[in-house]
């Protein structure tokens, strides 16, 4: 067979199910390998998109996808969602074609070193430079893939290497094992728990990684320790529970500031650095960390960690729960510290101003979707909004990009999200700069017949750096911009629209985008006033 059409048997080996892509000139032989195959090729309109999508699947399944990009601009174009990817954790492998190895010692059309350009933002990556490697190569991608921590891995195929015969097959699987902490370790932990007075857990992405909510929750039940969430790691605890403080990440004060100021160790749980800077909730690094994860600690002045379990998270908690006693603690701060956090939502229900304010359309969102649906938050001011008041139960429901955080995943994050779970209502948040970045996979999922939900909130301009703006200088500096009509865009594309010309019309609109089931985007004006209100009522916050 073609070293291309190995490749695509080595990939269906390791269960890959879907290729998200651009085809191109340099790797038309995968794409001919791909017809007798059982993966399912989805043809993108960029290559961002692509890696957005596998990114997504990825999070969502803890199993790479792949995507395929050809050489130069496809790859470049590439890059952007795979490095969003190993950021934010998520296994993908990464395919891209290339120069003939002839022409690659000189200045050649479209070529240029392409493992060099996605060496910095994959966990492994190499070209295949003779055909009898492919198995070996394939195998090492998708097992570095998923190794904990996951992320991106990136395959380089020549296209004269691509069309050689070769004569060989995949190689076996060893799935990926996690030990759990000695007992010596874990009897330090347990005596450091019992010692603190002021314990408080931070909860990571790590933990819905690992599939540990239900540790977590059997865990905070014995020791009546509370939770405060990553946006990542929101849900690990559901919302309603007496002991979540919701969700952190804000920088600068906020209610939950108060919290890690009296806490005496942070029981750090699946937490991933990259997505929320302890310097911001630990800044004189006075307040030790217990931390329990796959890896090590990176190491860090304002993450001082006393003790640390490290291997399967799940096994670890389950071990640890069992090793404590039953407590009983005063926990009336959190009380306090929750009733003002869910009370900031309670004026907003019936607010009829218009644009529509960010609270209420939070408030509507979270009234008309299930518990185990699906919101996917682009980046921009609507994210700040979503992370600290879109309330949820159950971990992978609120998807926030929060390594690399790139603009432009929500809409390819919800097709990929309603491949997973085409059962589920699916919204991609989005503000009107983020969705023109890749608002060209309407397209995708109108043909893929997706029925993905787009709730646009639209202020002309990007948003959250004029809130960073009139913080620091009380001044704002070219962050306007003019839009198309969003309705008619959406119905070129085959979606329905709707356009919110009050507040009292959002969360019937919802209702109706959910019981149509098609794809169909929502155009909401928002009034983003309420940043600066939220900056100043954030700065009078006292403990």
């Amino acid at each position: 067979m073609k070293v291309a059409e190995l490749l695509i048997k080595c990939l269906e080996h390791e269960g890959i199910e879907y290729m998200f892509g651009v085809p191109g000139e340099e790797n038309i032989d995968i794409m001919d390998a791909l017809l007798d195959s059982s993966i399912e090729f989805i043809v993108t309109r960029h290559e961002t998109g692509a890696a957005f999508m596998a990114g997504t699947y990825g999070r969502l399944t803890g199993k790479p996808a792949a995507c395929l990009a050809t050489l130069g601009p496809g790859a470049t174009n590439l890059l952007t969602g795979v490095a969003n990817s190993n950021m934010d954790l998520n296994p993908l492998i990464a395919i891209t074609g290339q120069a003939g190895v002839n022409r690659q010692h000189k200045i050649s059309h479209q070529h240029y070193d392409i493992v060099s350009m996605f060496n910095p933002v994959t966990k492994w990556n190499t070209q295949i430079k003779t055909a009898e490697i492919v198995s070996e190569v394939v195998r090492k991608a998708a097992q570095v893939a998923v190794q904990d921590k996951p992320g991106a891995t990136h395959i380089d195929l020549p296209e004269d290497i691509a069309s050689m015969e070769v004569e060989s097959s995949p190689l076996d699987i060893t799935p990926p094992s996690l030990s759990v902490a000695s007992h010596s370790i874990m009897q330090t932990a347990v005596n450091r728990i019992k010692a603190a007075k002021h314990p408080l857990i931070l909860a990571g992405n790590g933990i819905s990684r690992g599939k540990a909510s239900e540790s977590v929750r059997e865990f905070v039940d014995k020791t009546k320790i509370p939770v405060v969430h990553s946006f990542m790691g929101k849900g690990a605890l559901s919302w309603e529970h007496e002991l979540s403080l919701l969700t952190a990440g804000l920088s600068g004060n906020d209610y939950i500031t108060c919290g890690f100021k009296q806490a005496d160790l942070i029981i750090a749980i699946g937490f991933d650095m990259a997505e929320y800077p302890p310097e911001n909730w630990n800044p004189e690094g006075r307040t030790s960390v217990l931390h329990i994860d796959t890896q090590e600690a990176e190491t860090e002045s304002h993450y001082p960690v006393a003790i640390q379990l490290i291997g399967n998270i799940n096994g670890n908690l389950k071990k640890l729960t069992e090793s404590l006693p039953d407590a009983a603690r005063d926990n009336g701060w959190v009380t306090d510290v929750r009733k003002q956090a869910l009370d900031e939502l309670e004026p907003f229900q019936h607010d009829n101003s218009f644009p529509v304010k960010p609270q209420k359309i939070i408030s509507d969102l979270r009234s008309v979707l299930k518990e185990d649906d699906i919101v996917i938050s682009d980046v921009g001011a609507h994210k700040m909004w979503m992370a600290r008041m879109y309330h949820t139960y159950e971990p992978n429901t609120c998807l926030i990009s929060n390594g690399l955080a790139s603009m432009g995943i929500a809409v390819p994050g919800a097709i990929g999200a309603k491949m997973v779970y085409p059962e589920r209502s699916v919204v991609a948040v989005c503000g009107d700069g983020s969705f023109l970045m890749t608002g060209a996979e309407l397209e995708t999922a109108k043909r893929l017949n997706l029925p993905i939900i787009i709730l646009l909130w639209r202020d002309e301009g990007y948003g959250l750096i004029e809130w960073h703006q009139r913080r620091n200088f009380n001044r704002t500096s070219y962050i306007s911009f003019g839009n198309p009509d969003f309705a008619n865009l959406a119905k070129s594309f085959g979606f329905e629209a709707i356009e919110i010309e009050g507040a009292d019309e959002l969360k019937p609109s919802l209702e109706k985008a959910i019981t149509m089931n098609k794809p169909i985007l929502i155009d909401c004006p928002v009034d983003y006033g309420e940043n600066m209100k939220l900056t100043e009522k954030l700065g009078d916050i006292l403990c």
